[in-house]
């Protein structure tokens, strides 16, 4: 028989064979968590430029100390969004917009509403974080405003962009009621309307996604060389009753309205992909918080 190995021989026979396991193995009573502060550090780390004082881009529920089980991306933080993203096993939860109602997420006058009071009570039952990325995703540090990217590549206008403005496009001559539809197809929407003559030329379009005001999206509408302006959303006695005038006027403009959620929504898509760059622990996942109106 032969005689057994010492103990102390079997510990670097171990190690020597470990060496060819996947990378993340872990044995035994090892751990490997990433916070979800060390999300957010990261993301930071990538925006480039400084973190703005008094953004939005903060924590607005949940310990940023929780060890991540997985990331989703969201253009809002729905009550359904959370649903499912705790049925998938994830706890780290980025919204473009706002989870409690108001831009800068105050909660005081909502402290005894049983709307906020359930959703604060799911998010803490699953050990999520909220953290919301909105100012920096926008920013105009990086190379390109996050949610526009998202949006051109979904819209597939990439060669139709201008170089020097994103929010520019040069199409072959169609018409308003063809190019509508093209933007209701493809980006599936139920809820899209239009102002402007059907049979009015379209080359040149200014995009703003979201809800960028009256005064750019009326300033867009004024540039000699722009037809339509597609937008988010505008407050139905601003830009919308400028852009009636104009076409009362015969003045060659209109406006395209697509709802904010699906103007950005694919933003949001790109987010998850660009954090699948410099975030390999967890997995990444966007949802949809999808159109809200029938």
């Amino acid at each position: 028989m032969q005689p057994k190995l010492p103990v102390r021989i079997y510990i670097p026979l171990l190690l020597t064979l470990s060496s060819g396991l996947p990378a993340g193995f872990l044995f035994a009573g090892e751990s490997n968590t990433l916070s979800a502060q060390q999300v957010i550090d990261r993301i930071k780390a990538h925006t480039g430029g400084s973190w703005k004082k008094g953004t939005v881009d903060t924590f607005k529920a949940g310990d940023p100390k929780t060890p991540v089980t997985g990331i989703v991306t969201t253009f809002a933080d729905t009550f359904d969004v959370l649903e499912r993203a705790a049925a998938s096993g994830k706890n780290l939860i980025i919204t473009h917009e706002p989870t409690f109602y108001n831009h800068l997420d105050e909660t005081k006058q909502l402290k005894s509403d049983p709307v906020f009071q359930a959703k604060l009570a799911f998010i803490q039952e699953h050990h999520m974080v909220v953290w919301r990325f909105h100012d920096h995703w926008h920013s105009p540090a990086m190379a390109r405003d996050g949610i526009m990217q998202g949006m051109v590549t979904s819209l597939g206008w990439e060669k139709f962009q201008d170089p020097d403005n994103q929010a520019l496009f040069t199409f072959p001559d169609t018409d308003l009621a063809a190019f509508a539809s093209s933007i209701k197809a493809r980006l599936n929407i139920r809820d899209m309307r239009v102002i402007g003559d059907p049979a009015q030329k379209v080359q040149h379009v200014f995009f703003l996604p979201g809800a960028a005001g009256a005064d750019r999206q009326i300033k867009a509408l004024e540039l000699p060389n722009v037809d339509i302006l597609v937008v988010g959303e505008s407050r139905e006695w601003e830009t919308v009753e400028y852009a009636r005038d104009a076409v009362s006027q015969h003045k060659p403009k209109g406006l395209i309205i697509l709802g904010h959620v699906v103007s950005e929504e694919s933003g949001m898509v790109y987010c998850a992909e660009w954090l699948k760059t410099f975030v390999t622990e967890v997995p990444i996942e966007f949802m949809a918080a999808g159109e809200p109106f029938q």
